[in-house]
């Protein structure tokens, strides 16, 4: 009787073992185990932040933000803060500048043309990837918080701030002088970008694109060197601004000719690579003021005055 009592208890030990090696051992998301493991055992996890993951296939921009959020779903469990992409991405930022060289136009630069920058490899075979540990995570969410961006309308520039510390200055294109008939929304609208005191409410990873004149979506697009390619996957991140949500986002143009113009329909638009910083730099909540500022000190330290491009000051 006592044989038959010490082997059921063993056999109940030997479950419970099973089910615990089943929980920290097996993946949590075949899409992750697709792309990479662990350097380290999974079952020293909690001792072992900040951790390295081996990418071990290269992952394309198509698969970009399903492989960042798969690493978050597995690995935001052995961590005492809340594991973001935007943390993720700032502890690793080989990342963003990667991301930045997807640019159509940096790679023209370097005579590659790229007809879909979705099939471009962002993170290759064998790169690190470091889960962060707490006194990181800290840091970069204490950036956040002090974090703000701040846009002169006139200027055509976007600015990152941390606290009063400049860290990022972006040539932009605003939107046209005009008003005008939009299917998109149904009514005559003033395309001038609005300004105003708001935050970032949402980020659109996949975004489709729509002309809101006619309200037709299109998948390619004429670059400023006259060749056509499909249109990226670059995220945009919408506004809210004096307590209302009119859909004016900051987002990439396919046509950076186009900045330094009043040329948009209220959009603040941006080169490619400058998108992916601005994106990584503003998580939700982050503090956005879209002014009107014609009398400005230049890099000089000079005083400047800006053209009225919106007639507010007849």
């Amino acid at each position: 009787m006592n044989s038959v009592k010490l082997f059921s208890k063993l056999a109940l030990l030997a479950i419970i073992a099973y089910f615990i090696l089943l929980k920290f051992c097996c993946p949590k998301d075949d899409y992750y185990f697709a792309y990479s493991q662990p350097l380290v055992s999974t079952a020293s996890f909690n001792n072992s932040l900040p951790l390295e993951i081996e990418i071990s296939q290269d992952v394309i921009i198509e698969n970009y933000f399903q492989f960042i959020d798969s690493l978050i779903k597995k690995y935001d469990s052995i961590t005492n803060y809340k594991l973001t992409e935007h943390i993720l991405v700032r502890s690793n930022s080989w990342i963003i500048d990667t991301l930045k060289n997807t640019d159509y136009y940096r790679m023209k630069a370097k005579d590659s043309f790229v007809y879909n920058q979705k099939k471009m490899i962002v993170l290759p075979k064998s790169s690190l990837i470091i889960i962060p540990d707490s006194i990181n995570a800290i840091k970069i969410l204490n950036s956040f918080k002090n974090t703000r961006i701040d846009v002169n309308i006139p200027e055509f520039v976007l600015r990152i701030y941390e606290d009063s510390k400049k860290l990022f200055e972006f040539p932009i294109r605003v939107g046209r002088h005009e008003k005008k008939y939009l299917k998109m929304s149904g009514r005559v609208e003033d395309l001038r970008t609005k300004k105003g005191i708001g935050f970032v409410v949402k980020h659109i990873k996949n975004p489709r694109y729509v002309n809101p004149v006619n309200n037709h979506e299109y998948y390619v697009t004429k670059r400023d060197d006259n060749k056509v390619t499909m249109l990226p996957q670059i995220p945009f991140i919408e506004t809210e601004i004096n307590g209302l949500r009119n859909g004016q986002l900051i987002h990439p143009t396919t046509n950076p000719i186009t900045l330094g113009k009043a040329y948009s329909n209220g959009c603040i638009g941006t080169k490619e690579s400058d998108a992916w910083i601005i994106y990584y730099y503003a998580p939700l909540n982050t503090k956005i003021n879209i002014r009107y500022d014609l009398n400005i000190i230049d890099d000089n330290g000079n005083d400047q005055k800006l053209k009225d491009i919106y007639g507010y000051y007849f």
